[in-house]
């Protein structure tokens, strides 16, 4: 746990509230059959991720004008919805000290979060743990398991152990009945939160099959909504097929390797609201030319689109898409046309398909002076002309098609 005086604390939780003033958080946002709505009208958005809002805001001596910074400057190019993490667990600055045990100060950083995004109309996914290591993720849970003597040789016995999936649950349960100390409202109460997401692309490598996972999120998604009713609920998954698509599994993975989820089994659980993919072609198909990358986006999105209307029943929602500067063939250009590959993709997917394709959140905004954050894929709306008006026009795309009564 992070150590500050009492003056100090004092007066970070004093800027944090008198940044926020009282708002009307957005409306809430439910699944009905194949869409989103809200208020009586179709809902499709466009959004971005900012995993690091948490970390900012609950930074030693931070007021959280970065968090403000962002959510203005996406507001005003017309996103409606961020996702980031309602996680840190162990080490330096964390939410999560250790199982159930919280640091207040960087607990009322994530209410800022949620109260700023209300303040600025803006809706939040929140994801309750990470797949990697970074911000503790399965890893930690599996070594505060080994630090209390269980034995779990595994990071994927985060999935299976009993002990674990108790911890795993208590955070759950820990979140969800958390009362923000600057809206005075229940997180799963309030309507700024649009969705939760269960882990951040999940992977089980010994367990090929998808069943491990699946079974995990039938057991966490059951208990999420056993205690939270009001709010939808996704998985996090970037998509990749599993056994019971064998034809399909090749799509990513030419060698038909398998990292232990089966994006079509799993995503059969009732309680799961909506179907989630990610698209990285510069990871995933490295030394691939742009036009190779191109071609996979689109059909990519199109399969799992088909798929998750056509089979599953749901709609789609597309968590994450991004274009690195680390990739040889970058350029802003190159980056501005891919995405509006995506956005055009989305667009037309969702035009021709009843609004069931809801939207999807691009990899990801920073405030300016946040370099140091930066993976290669980070833009800063303030200081990307081009990049915004793309944004822009997407956005307004998708606000007009929402509206359409064809």
């Amino acid at each position: 746990m992070a150590k500050f005086g009492g003056a100090q604390l004092f007066l970070c939780a004093v800027a944090l509230v008198a940044a926020t003033a009282a708002a009307q958080p957005p409306a809430y946002v439910e699944r009905i059959g194949k869409t989103f709505w809200s208020e009586g009208y179709t809902f499709l958005f466009n959004g971005f991720n900012a995993y690091w809002l948490l970390d900012d805001a609950a930074a030693p001596y931070s007021n959280g004008s970065k968090v403000t910074a962002l959510f203005e400057e996406a507001a005003a190019a017309g996103l409606t919805v961020c996702r980031t993490w309602a996680f840190h667990d162990g080490g330096n600055n964390s939410l999560q000290v250790t199982p159930g045990v919280y640091n207040e100060h960087v607990f009322k950083g994530l209410d800022f979060v949620i109260a700023e995004a209300a303040r600025k109309g803006i809706h939040l996914i929140l994801s309750l743990v990470n797949n990697y290591k970074d911000y503790g993720g399965r890893a930690q849970y599996v070594d505060w398991a080994r630090r209390a003597g269980l034995a779990v040789p595994s990071d994927d016995d985060f999935y299976t152990h009993l002990i674990i999936k108790g911890y795993f649950k208590e955070h759950i349960e820990h979140l969800l009945t958390r009362v923000n100390t600057i809206t005075n409202v229940a997180y799963r109460d309030d309507s700024t939160i649009m969705a939760w997401e269960l882990i951040n692309e999940p992977h089980c490598e010994s367990d090929p099959s998808g069943k491990i996972v699946t079974a995990w999120v039938q057991e966490m998604a059951s208990f999420t909504k056993s205690i939270d009713s009001n709010h939808m609920l996704g998985i996090g998954l970037e998509g990749f097929y599993g056994s019971s698509t064998p034809d399909k599994v090749k799509l990513v993975n030419p060698d038909g390797i398998q990292i232990g989820v089966d994006f079509m089994e799993v995503h059969k659980v009732n309680e799961i609201d909506f179907t989630t993919i990610h698209a990285y072609p510069d990871l995933w198909l490295s030394g691939q030319s742009e036009k190779e990358k191109t071609e996979f986006v689109k059909q990519w999105l199109w399969n799992h689109w088909k798929d998750s209307v056509e089979v599953l029943g749901k709609p789609l929602m597309l968590g994450e898409f991004g274009k690195t500067r680390k990739d040889p063939g970058y350029s802003e250009q190159v980056r501005d046309d891919f995405y509006w590959t995506v956005y055009d993709s989305i667009y037309s997917i969702s035009k021709s398909g009843h609004k069931t394709f809801t939207g999807g959140l691009m990899w990801q905004l920073f405030a300016t002076g946040m370099e140091s954050y930066d993976d290669g894929f980070g833009i800063v709306l303030s200081q990307d002309a081009d990049a915004k008006a793309v944004m822009e026009k997407h956005s307004s795309n998708m606000r007009a098609l929402a509206t359409a009564t064809a």
